[in-house]
């Protein structure tokens, strides 16, 4: 089976746009273009913030913190798996394998089967709302354009990221340019980073239907309370099941670590910005303003942080069901030499399969928890401080 055929097309798409995908054409260039557009858009962010630290009120500089690191951390997502590739090139293959030698039992192909749809719901999902976040982010340059106009009778024009840019941007057809790829360079960075979260999604429920899958095999092969002598190249199939299965969540643990690793520490961050900016702007003038703008940011990267949170706790859990099944089942009323191996099967499914954040702690909704609280305490300090 063709890995199209396995992953979203959607995501596809997005990691062809990005040069993640692999064997796509101009692939280097690619990325070279990338590493341009992003390094100059992150130095100009950054020029902007100092050159108006201390002239902005707090709260618009949480605003534009929150938006520069947004990107930092998109840029820092795309390098990691540029160099992780081959791990990732590994990982589609060992999907692209999984699906061609799925049994065809009807659970077992529906089982997996589901798991595909549900993915590319989610990735569909995913696209929908950071393009509706951007849509709202972007709707701040008509509302600041007509409530600037109403105050006063400079005609102000506002960017979509506030930069420091090298020239006058605000000559006729210049200043529409600049927007339009203003808008077209969020829309793509935004949605890139929900099929990051989405293609992590599509990993792990692949894993879940093989652990499915194999506790399948572990319920049937000793079905019932008698002396029972399974074939010895079922229970060989069901071992180096259990290994693929290991090794597919080492590759997702390699490929993904670091990038929680700097996702948790920028969306604390990020969340703590966006929350303070919203709470703060609650009673000036421009508060729907504001709100319009940030609400929606807020929400997707919470949802980015849940999303991977939510990954290393399904994958906790599911691990744990190989040696439950392994134990109910009646392993034991076989001959000693396949109870021995079904025995070491459940020492070893005690270790629990999980992803890590830098390979320091699990990622777990306990953590996304403690990520929240951490965030809403930084919050109550900038607002005694504002």
């Amino acid at each position: 089976m063709k890995i199209k055929n396995i992953i979203s097309q959607a995501i596809e798409i997005y990691l062809r746009i990005f040069g993640i995908w692999p064997d796509s054409s101009c692939i280097l260039l690619r990325r070279i273009f990338w590493i341009i557009a992003l390094a100059i858009e992150q130095i100009l962010q950054y020029q902007y913030i100092i050159l108006h630290f201390y002239s902005f009120e707090l709260f618009e500089i949480m605003d534009l913190l929150g938006e520069t690191m947004a990107y930092t951390i998109v840029l820092i997502k795309i390098v990691i798996l540029w160099y992780k590739q081959r791990t990732f090139n590994k990982i589609l293959a060992m999907m692209a394998i999984d699906w061609e030698k799925c049994p065809s039992s009807e659970v077992s192909m529906f089982t997996m089967t589901w798991n595909a749809k549900l993915s590319r719901r989610f990735a569909n999902m995913s696209l929908i709302l950071y393009s509706v976040a951007v849509i709202f982010y972007s709707s701040n340059i008509v509302v600041k354009h007509t409530y600037d106009n109403k105050i006063s009778n400079t005609s102000t024009r506002p960017l979509v990221l506030n930069m420091k840019l090298p020239f006058d941007f605000n000559r006729t057809y210049v200043y529409e340019l600049t927007i339009i790829i203003q808008f077209i360079h969020l829309m793509l960075c935004s949605c890139v980073t929900g099929i990051l979260n989405a293609l992590l999604i599509n990993l792990i429920l692949h894993l879940g239907s093989q652990i499915d899958i194999l506790c399948e095999w572990l319920t049937e092969i000793f079905p019932m309370k008698k002396k029972s002598n399974p074939n010895y190249f079922m229970v060989k199939k069901i071992i180096k099941k259990h290994q693929r299965i290991i090794t597919f969540s080492e590759h997702i643990e390699n490929l993904y670590s670091n990038i929680a690793l700097a996702l948790f520490v920028s969306d604390t961050l990020i969340i703590c910005c966006l929350g303070f900016v919203i709470v703060a702007s609650i009673g000036t003038p421009d508060a729907i303003r504001i709100i319009i703008k940030t609400l929606f940011f807020y929400f997707v990267m919470n949802m980015e942080a849940f999303a991977y949170c939510f990954a290393g706790e399904y994958l906790s859990n599911k691990s744990k069901n190989i040696g439950d099944a392994a134990y109910n089942s009646f392993w034991y009323e076989s001959n000693s030499k396949n109870g021995r191996i079904i025995l070491l099967l459940i020492m070893r499914s005690q270790k629990q399969l999980t992803i890590t954040i830098g390979k320091v702690v699990n990622l777990s909704l306990e953590r996304f928890s403690s990520m929240l609280k951490a965030s809403g305490s930084y919050i109550s300090v900038l607002l005694a401080m504002s």
